[in-house]
């Protein structure tokens, strides 16, 4: 039976310990400030990325991982004993980083090396890398865990609330009057994955009500199925996060295992501090 390798990137938003836990590999997104690069969950996380930018009043840039980058894991894998592998990666509507691990697929001919376009972003991919390992492991071959990598990423929903427009109007997603009127009357925006790309949504007033939206929201997009997965996400906003999580299992029928985890700061970068949200993957 051949043995199949899991990797995905850090935009997957992936706990550390559960992508170790399922033998997934996830493959850094670049921070730059300046002329400092730094490596998504290995130099830095979402606490210390605010804490620098508060400190520094400019938000910094990103950038995928290198075709190089990709090739080292791949590597890593086949080196580890893979016979194959499969690499989910966050939608190239916001990030050159599939192009990348194409590019190093074809630099290996010689592999068996599938390269997946998630067209999400955040625990939406990271089911998606959960699910493709889960199948993997119980032996499954690999057009049947592609197949079911795909089918989880069609039913998996993302939505988030912002906490404040500081940080978009830091990078001039808003202008700084739109966001100083709307921090002013307490705006919330709410976003959401459309078309690969993470979106805006709508706005509400004050930060519960927001919550309350992505509860209906969620309600909304289930449509009385039950939930397969749930993850609850957040921007170096721990404590929110689980006062947040307690309201949704309050209002819905939630799996018993719940993730929870960081948004990360290549993707962080486009919501600022405070961000809660969830991803969910409907049943079938």
């Amino acid at each position: 039976m051949p043995s199949i390798a899991v990797i995905t990137d850090t935009d997957a938003s992936l706990p550390a310990d559960l992508a170790a836990r399922h033998g997934i590999r996830q493959v850094p997104i670049t921070i730059h400030f300046g002329q400092d690069t730094l490596l998504t969950d290995f130099d830095i996380d979402d606490a210390g990325l605010f804490e620098r930018v508060d400190r520094e009043g400019k938000m910094p840039t990103t950038s995928a991982p290198s075709p190089g980058q990709f090739s080292e894991a791949f590597e890593d894998a086949f080196a580890s004993g893979a016979d194959a592998v499969i690499c989910i990666c966050v939608s190239s509507e916001i990030s050159a980083t599939y192009q990348a691990a194409v590019a190093a697929r074809d630099l290996m001919p010689e592999r068996d090396i599938t390269v997946l376009d998630s067209r999400t972003v955040s625990m939406a991919q990271g089911f998606m890398a959960l699910a493709a390992a889960e199948a993997a492991k119980a032996g499954a071959g690999r057009d049947d865990i592609v197949a079911g990598a795909r089918a989880i990423g069609e039913r998996a929903y993302l939505f988030g609330a912002l906490a404040t427009l500081k940080y978009l109007a830091m990078s001039g997603r808003v202008g700084h009057v739109a966001a100083g009127f709307g921090n002013l009357l307490d705006v919330k925006p709410i976003v959401t994955m459309r078309n690969g790309k993470l979106e805006m949504l709508e706005r509400v007033r004050s930060r519960k009500k927001s919550w309350a939206r992505l509860i209906g929201l969620a309600e909304g997009a289930l449509a009385g199925r039950p939930m397969e997965r749930l993850a609850v996400l957040h921007v170096d906003a721990p404590e929110e996060a689980m006062e947040f999580e307690e309201r949704l299992k309050a209002a819905l029928p939630c799996p018993k295992d719940i993730v929870r985890a960081q948004f990360t700061p290549g993707l962080s970068v486009h919501t600022g501090r405070g961000l809660i949200g969830a991803v969910f993957v409907a049943e079938a």
